[in-house]
């Protein structure tokens, strides 16, 4: 039984050469701002049409809250794309639950896919304002959770984060176990 490395870097996850990307997607999948929008502009437009076929066929409605798909990388150095949606962050209902499930949907994509190395973006937490301290905390209990069920599936898992601060909260759920 190998170990997975489990890291957070401060970068760009477009350059990002592993197996899979996850994509902080919107349910529309169409692409979007943030980091969806710069996963479709330096993937191309390949990205785009796979995602419009998901919504052409089985996704008709969009990707539900929590949940997972993969299309081709496109021009990106990886792979494959998984997008996930990620929770609007609330004040007045916990939804903790869908963010853990997005994280463990895209590992179980990603292990489906055979996808042995994975960069994640802080899901929910740039423009659906979850808090960074708790985004980290709940991403990387679900990540640690979904290895530990899937101990031979990673070589490594890298959260790829887009300033300092998200950096250091990162760094200290990693760690915190």
């Amino acid at each position: 039984m190998t170990e997975t490395t489990l890291e957070a870097i401060r970068g760009d996850i477009t350059r990002e050469r592993v197996d899979a990307i996850v994509n902080a997607a919107n349910s529309s999948l169409l692409g979007g701002g943030g980091v969806d929008g710069a996963i479709h502009r330096a993937g191309g437009p390949e990205i785009l049409a796979a995602c419009r076929a998901l919504r052409a066929g089985a996704l008709a409605d969009g990707l539900p809250t929590g949940d997972a798909v993969a299309t081709p990388a496109g021009r990106l150095q990886a792979t494959w794309v998984i997008h996930t949606v990620g929770p609007v962050h609330s004040t007045r209902e916990d939804r903790t639950a869908q963010l853990a499930s997005a994280y463990r949907r895209s590992l179980d994509v990603a292990a489906d896919l055979g996808a042995r190395t994975v960069a994640f973006p802080a899901i929910s937490a740039g423009v659906y304002g979850w808090p960074m301290d708790d985004a980290a905390r709940v991403a990387v209990r679900a990540v640690r959770e979904t290895i530990a069920q899937r101990p031979d599936a990673f070589d490594l898992v890298r959260f790829v984060l887009f300033s300092d601060d998200a950096l250091r909260e990162f760094e200290l759920a990693i760690s915190a176990a």
